[in-house]
């Protein structure tokens, strides 16, 4: 039994396919399918049901797998123990990030970063918080920026900023000409959202209840559409298919601009508007975080990533220390 074939065993559980489970391990399928084959007759266990469909993890196989995944992580943290010792910022640091906050943060974090600590080079991994939760708790990132809430895993985390809502209107909407907006104002406009997995879909629908007729439950042209990322919704909302709601760092520096002369492009037909509450409260946000594994010994690290982000211009956003 050797840590590799673990790693092959957890990596088939997550992805239930043993194809993306060996390119997710940077292998070939044969490899890999040799590799757990051997595993399996070692232990004289079956740890998968296969099918032409899909892969299913057996009864036994799920208590073997998540003691995999605590030998896994173990044998990650001899690892930094023995880095830290030397340079805890030498190295590369793995680091995961959402999808509504990746695009917006990562440019000129990663800048940041290059200037700061040339050391320890960021290995990004962009994906769902589910995802990323999985990832951190198996050792195959060291930690990720997300949103608050999810699932409390026994997780550290430190708050990075908070976020405000914008609502993204069509230029040519009656709401575009409003200096802000209510979301009552919001709630008999067609909305656009993201689709199921994202968690800002769920802080949307947090903020605006009503929304939810909009869910791929509903009929027509709500259910028709769902994007996949906020600027397919943006380009969405310039043609005039409805309104949505993105976060703060999402807006472009020059669509808040009236004065500055825009290219002629799709942020020239939205018109981004800050949102109130009507009953006098603070407008809608989402706290972003910083979180990784209480057993990561790179402290260092997890402090110098801070760093880096607190020295983006995040416009717009509430800090936190």
């Amino acid at each position: 039994m050797t840590l590799t074939e673990l790693k092959y065993i957890v990596a088939v559980a997550r992805e239930k396919h043993f194809g993306r489970a060996a390119e997710a391990c940077f292998v070939s399928q044969p490899t890999l399918s040799v590799a757990i084959k051997k595993l399996e007759e070692e232990l004289d266990v079956k740890l998968f049901e296969r099918s032409a469909n899909e892969v299913a993890v057996t009864a036994l196989g799920e208590e073997i797998i998540r003691q995999a995944q605590s030998v896994l992580e173990q044998a990650a943290n001899i690892k930094e123990i023995a880095k830290r010792g030397k340079d805890p910022l030498a190295g590369p640091l793995k680091l995961g990030v959402i999808y509504t906050i990746g695009p917006y943060l990562l440019p000129s974090l990663v800048r940041q970063a290059i200037a700061k600590t040339p050391q320890m080079p960021l290995m990004l991994q962009e994906n769902f918080t589910v995802k990323l939760l999985e990832m951190l708790r198996t050792g195959e990132i060291d930690c990720a920026i997300m949103a608050d809430p999810f699932p409390d895993t026994g997780l550290a985390t430190a708050p990075l900023y908070d976020e405000p809502f914008m609502a993204a209107v069509p230029s040519n909407h009656p709401l575009a000409a409003l200096k802000q907006v209510s979301a009552d104002a919001l709630k008999n406009e067609t909305i656009l959202l993201l689709g199921n997995g994202h968690c800002f879909r769920d802080h949307v629908l947090e903020v605006c209840p009503e929304f939810a007729r909009f869910s791929s439950n509903a009929e027509g042209i709500q259910k028709s559409f769902e994007g996949s990322s906020l600027e397919t919704i943006k380009h969405m909302v310039a043609a005039g298919m409805g309104v949505t709601l993105v976060p703060r760092l999402s807006v472009p520096k020059e669509a808040l601009d009236t004065q500055a002369k825009r290219k002629k492009s799709e942020e020239t037909y939205v018109r981004y508007l800050p949102i109130t509450d009507d009953k006098g409260g603070l407008p809608p946000t989402r706290r972003v975080v910083l979180a990784w594994r209480r057993s990561f010994t790179r402290y260092e690290a997890i402090a110098a990533l801070r760093n880096a982000i607190y020295a983006c211009e995040l416009p717009g956003v509430t800090r936190l220390s």
